[in-house]
């Protein structure tokens, strides 16, 4: 049986490529293409891949919370991280978040063929490259003085308003975005600044950036 894959990325030439190079093998088959992780969230539960290769920094929500979204909604499925960031909290909280593997987009496309057949017959992959801080991440988990960060802060909901703020998106627009009220987003927002001890929108955004919540300006 094929192995199903799903591809998640914002930039379509990414996905066309993968798409068209993941199909030319016999033992796999690309079932659908999302541009963002809501469009994943919803198709993984309606085409139940056994991969999918999720891209970490994307707008409206980033990789981390789609994973966490995505194996909720297909727990059979497998996430790989496919990224161009190497740093310590991408690749941290993408593992806590349920990917089973993290591979740069630098590598050569003969090291994702294998990556996608280890993590869909169950095993887990990472980047050589990255793998120190794979160890280091397990290493520092439950240590009291490791530094706080957005992802042990902030709620889910609280990150994803904030993702949201950070992209300039108003708050009218944030509550038709989330299914929630504007009052609400106003308290997310109150709160997360209280939180953060941040109390004006361009530093909330540089947060956001730094902790990998939202892409920087291209």
């Amino acid at each position: 049986m094929s192995i199903r894959v799903l591809i998640v990325d914002d930039h379509a030439i990414v996905r066309h490529g993968l798409c068209r190079s993941i199909q030319q093998q016999e033992d796999m088959e690309v079932v659908g293409e999302a541009s963002d992780g809501h469009a994943a969230v919803s198709m993984a539960r309606e085409l139940t891949p056994t991969v999918i290769l999720m891209d970490v920094s994307m707008p409206a929500l980033n990789g981390i919370e789609a994973t966490r979204a995505v194996l909720r909604e297909s727990p059979g499925s497998r996430v790989i991280a496919l990224s161009m960031h190497s740093a310590k909290r991408y690749v941290q909280e993408m593992f806590r978040a349920g990917a089973s593997g993290y591979i740069l987009k630098d590598c050569e496309f003969d090291e994702l063929v294998q990556t996608i057949r280890m993590i869909a017959g169950g095993q887990t992959y990472v980047s050589p490259s990255i793998s120190r801080i794979v160890v280091e991440s397990h290493a520092c988990d439950g240590d009291p003085e490791e530094k706080e960060n957005a992802f042990s802060v902030l709620t889910q909901r609280e990150r994803e308003v904030l993702q949201l703020m950070a992209e300039g998106h108003s708050t009218k627009q944030i509550a038709m975005h989330l299914y929630i009220s504007p009052k609400t987003v106003e308290a997310h927002r109150l709160r997360i600044m209280n939180k953060l001890d941040i109390d004006n929108v361009a530093l909330l955004t540089k947060y956001a950036i730094q902790e990998g919540l939202t892409p920087p300006e291209p």
